[in-house]
């Protein structure tokens, strides 16, 4: 059932979802090289990896990679 609930948001973020972050635009990527099943796969599998950071570390999603930067780069400066 998770597999399929994390292919049903992947399929929303590639199809559905107006806002472009980085993960919209790397599954598009993967698409157009890929064939978009597969891109649906390879999206649904990052998610569920960031998700699993997510739980683990207790810090929320970023739309941007500019913001994970910083914050990354906070937590190893501290």
């Amino acid at each position: 059932m998770l597999r399929a609930l994390l292919c049903e948001a992947a399929n929303v973020l590639l199809t559905r979802v107006q806002r472009w972050s980085w993960l919209k635009r790397w599954g598009v990527e993967v698409a157009r090289r890929r064939g978009k099943m597969r891109a649906q796969v390879a999206v649904a599998r990052r998610l569920a990896v960031i998700m699993h950071r997510m739980w683990i570390d207790g810090t929320p999603f970023r739309w941007s990679r500019d913001s994970a930067d910083e914050a990354a780069s906070q937590l190893v400066g501290s």
